[in-house]
């Protein structure tokens, strides 16, 4: 087994509640004495690196968790200089790309580095949460604008941290929604090349629709109908645009960006020819096993939950308001669940992209079952045996402003060719403990952010707001109920 780090008492207070994580809290515990000799008071968050290589196929519970409890570590560890925070001659890109000449500043907030540790942000309200207005994050490609020292949006859009509880979930709708769009444009390309016909089909998975497509005999496909993912089919359920494949993607992406950790992976020898890319004088700052780490702490984060008030009142009008949510079409885009066919957490995953380790790298990668988890023996399965996930989402993209509405219309970039006002619906589960709302986290009422709806979700706007005071309280009530609770 792989020993590493420093132990972080706080995070072993915050996560005591957590039953499905005392097994690797006690791993991770038990490294803090092991590393007596070695110099426990230096200034560095890692001391060793987690080995990929042990952690191959279907892992059993024991060595799950442990994985978990070295992301855990990982996932609140201060990193230093000495553990290589910081990208001198790096950029934010997600492309490893050279700046011209060295950043003036190791932490400028605005292109980052703006974090010590993961857990800086993602904080609220426990780790692996979301984050206030204070942590917001400035997304920019960083090609050609590596460095800005202003907020203004023709530079950058401005984010909030989303919460990442049930992320694991999601992830594993997205892959499943992915081959279900793919086997059907297959399945329509043999059926236009036996017709010699053309063949129009719609592309909808797990009661979601995604427009559709028109396959031609030669084999060539009309995509101009595709509505809400990309002309590849492939959901990307992650950031505010549903631009990011894997939580794999998503956490290279983030190490770099904010806290300047570079992983060996997408910045190592193997795709850039160098060891120490950001030139800061640390080489593989994240080993593959680091990375696997961190992707297995998140994936195993437990889904946010529906609690039941003590208050009557509460419980009264909440239940209203439930109602209310599904009447006035909340729940077209807000699905409050989408059904899922397996637990089992490949990683890398099937759709993990270049620049981050794949599969096909691996000659048995590693799979965690999620259903080993003490959480999971709470999610409620359908007739057909299928995991109902509880995200009030589609993992779809929509277009979110209209010419009379337009709070969601902030952004003046684009971002992986969506255009600045599309967003992939934003997941409502866990939105009572997530506040403040937007994805600016410039809305610090759930009745602002519904306000705002313009586009897809004008109608369920327009009908909120025509309701009686005492409904849209009702309603308000309901998803305050939608939780976190550790």
């Amino acid at each position: 087994m792989p020993r590493l780090f420093k132990n972080r008492p706080a995070a072993i207070a915050l996560y005591a509640g957590f039953a499905w994580l005392s097994l690797a809290l006690a791993a991770a515990a038990q490294v803090t004495a092991e590393l007596a000799a070695v110099e426990p008071w230096a200034e560095r968050a890692i001391f060793q690196h987690v080995d990929q290589s042990r952690y191959q196929g279907l892992l059993s519970k024991q060595e799950l968790e442990a994985l978990i409890g070295f992301g855990s570590t990982l996932f609140d560890a201060p990193f230093t200089a000495l553990d290589g925070a910081g990208r001198p001659m790096a950029t934010q890109a997600i492309i490893p790309t050279k700046r011209k000449r060295a950043a003036p500043d190791t932490f400028q907030r605005l292109a980052g580095l703006d974090a010590n540790s993961c857990s800086s942000c993602h904080n609220e309200p426990v780790m692996g949460g979301a984050g206030d207005f204070t942590v917001n994050v400035f997304v920019s490609e960083g090609f050609n604008n590596a460095d800005f020292d202003t907020s203004d949006p023709q530079f950058s859009n401005e984010r909030n941290t989303n919460h990442l509880f049930g992320i694991g979930l999601v992830e594993l709708l997205a892959r499943e929604m992915s081959a279900d769009l793919q086997k059907i444009r297959r399945e329509a390309l043999k059926t236009a090349r036996r017709s010699g016909q053309d063949y129009r089909v719609l592309l909808v998975t797990k009661g979601i629709r995604f427009g559709w497509i028109t396959a031609k005999p030669d084999g060539l496909l009309e995509l101009k109908e595709i509505d809400g993912v990309d002309t590849d089919l492939v959901i990307r359920p992650f950031s505010q645009k549903g631009v990011m494949t894997s939580l794999r993607q998503f956490t290279v992406n983030a190490l770099n960006h904010h806290t300047g950790m570079q992983s060996a992976e997408r910045f190592g020898v193997r795709w850039t020819g160098e060891a120490d890319f950001d030139e800061d004088a640390a080489v593989d700052e994240l080993s593959e096993g680091d990375v696997s780490a961190l992707v297995a702490w998140q994936a195993a984060l437990p889904p946010p939950g529906t609690k039941i008030p003590d208050n009557a009142e509460w419980q009264e009008a909440a239940q209203s308001g439930a109602r209310i949510f599904q009447s006035i079409g909340c729940a077209s885009c807000h699905v409050p669940a989408l059904p899922l066919d397996s637990l089992l957490f490949q990683d890398p995953g099937p759709l993990d992209a270049a620049g981050t380790l794949r599969s096909t790298d691996l000659e048995n990668p590693a799979v965690y079952d999620l259903g080993l988890l003490d959480w999971a023996k709470s999610l409620v399965r359908n007739q057909q045996g299928q995991v109902l996930v509880p995200l009030f989402g589609d993992l779809k993209r929509h277009k979110m402003t209209d010419r009379q509405i337009a709070g969601f219309g902030n952004e003046l970039l684009s971002q992986r060719f969506v255009e600045r006002d599309v967003f992939q619906t934003t997941e409502l589960w866990g939105i009572g403990s997530t506040a403040p709302y937007g994805h600016r986290g410039d809305m610090t009422t759930l009745n602002e952010v519904i306000s705002a709806h313009g586009g897809a979700g004008r109608d369920a706007r327009d009908a909120y707001l025509e309701l009686e005071e005492a409904d849209r309280s009702a309603l308000i009530a309901y998803l305050k109920t939608l939780v976190i609770e550790p």
